[in-house]
């Protein structure tokens, strides 16, 4: 059915709530119903939830309904960025909180929401991160979620980008720049990124709320987490950059981490080139580099690599052991090399086009990009 199903708007004459939390979910029998009881937990009681269903064909509808959810379906799979942007048409309160269905919120989550906003009334959004205790126990599992708490822990209060697993926006702001942009992510991807990185570049204030840590219920697989990282992430993110001329100096984005990934490809060249050098074929080229020396600068590399990154993996061994940091840093190393090999590809592409490159037209700041989507 590709019409949109809602259930019913409270009256014209009920008081709106302050919050609307939005969730958009796509078959999420599994873990939908975790989220939904967390909301329905929540110290804070001024608010309504949205279900945004991207055609799931599973009973999704049933369970939304059953939790007193607001429901909405999408005409055809739009990704979660287009489920957010259907729900925020729908809405009835003045912030728009994003909570993904694979995420629990603790009971003070929205209450936090609420007295940032109220406190500061240059804030445009806010956004928080994964707590110490994700739900799967499994080493790939554990290190992706606790990688997400620190990097996120660690970084500047004021952000230069948004995150939708859970964050909340004026409903004002969102409307002004047109929510996601779902001409250039129409799947999931960057589109919170791109959204915070627009409201950055026109001056709006954007909050990484440490205190809003909530428990993710996704289970990683070396398959999804590359994927995730490399596809839907490294790849458009990169673009944007390149794009925008723009490299925020946050995040995952510090100039430690990009010569961290610099000295893990040189690392990985050295220790390729070890047996060559070791055999002697490169005497003629290069008499001063032996197999001694080669060792020795890496062995640097290594070092200064661990030396760059130590507050992270000391915060590992503090959290699930040595053994565990040990795993931490080799993930955290092959991050490094994937990461900078995307960067690296990219970027010789943006410079090979760059002559045969049009000129992009020339669109307002804060064109709609809400009415883009099919009119139901």
């Amino acid at each position: 059915m590709s019409q949109v199903q809602k259930t019913a708007r409270p009256p014209a004459h009920a008081r709106a709530p302050r919050l609307t939390v939005i969730v958009p979910v796509h078959n999420g029998r599994l873990q939908l119903p975790r989220c939904l009881e967390a909301l329905r937990a929540s110290v804070f009681t001024d608010f309504e939830v949205i279900v945004a269903d991207d055609c799931s064909t599973d009973n999704t509808r049933e369970i939304a309904e059953r939790s007193g959810a607001r429901y909405v379906r999408t005409p055809y799979n739009m990704g979660p960025g287009g489920g957010r942007n259907l729900a925020a048409r729908h809405a009835q309160g003045e912030i728009l909180v994003f909570v993904d269905s694979d995420v629990v919120v603790p009971p003070e989550a929205l209450g936090i929401i609420v007295e940032d906003f109220t406190s500061q009334p240059d804030l445009a959004a806010l956004f928080g991160s994964y707590d110490t205790a994700p739900a799967w126990p499994d080493f790939l599992s554990q290190y992706k979620n606790l990688m997400h708490h620190y990097v996120h822990q660690i970084s500047q209060e004021d952000a230069v980008t948004f995150w939708a697993g859970c964050g909340a926006i004026r409903r004002s702001v969102f409307e002004e720049f047109g929510g996601f942009d779902l001409k250039k992510y129409p799947k999931p991807s960057i589109e919170d990124i791109e959204l915070g990185f627009r409201l950055w570049r026109a001056g709006r204030r954007i909050l990484l709320e440490k205190r809003l840590q909530v428990k993710h219920l996704k289970k990683w697989t070396v398959r999804g987490l590359l994927r995730a990282d490399i596809q839907l992430r490294a790849i458009p993110w990169t673009r944007l950059i390149l794009e925008s001329k723009n490299l925020p100096r946050d995040l995952n984005l510090t100039r430690a981490a990009q010569l961290s990934a610099v000295l893990a490809w040189l690392l990985v060249i050295g220790l390729l080139a070890l047996p060559t050098v070791a055999a002697g074929l490169l005497s003629g080229v290069a008499p001063w580099l032996t197999a001694g020396r080669l060792g020795t600068g890496l062995g640097a590399i290594v070092l200064l690599l661990l030396a760059l990154n130590h507050t992270v993996y000391a915060w590992f061994a503090r959290q699930r052991g040595w053994w565990f940091a040990g795993g931490a840093v080799l993930a955290h190393w092959l991050y490094y090399l994937y990461s900078a090999a995307v960067f690296g590809v990219l970027l010789l592409e943006h410079f090979l086009r760059a002559p045969f490159r049009a000129r992009p037209p020339q669109t307002p700041a804060g064109s709609a990009r809400l009415s883009e989507e099919p009119q139901k």
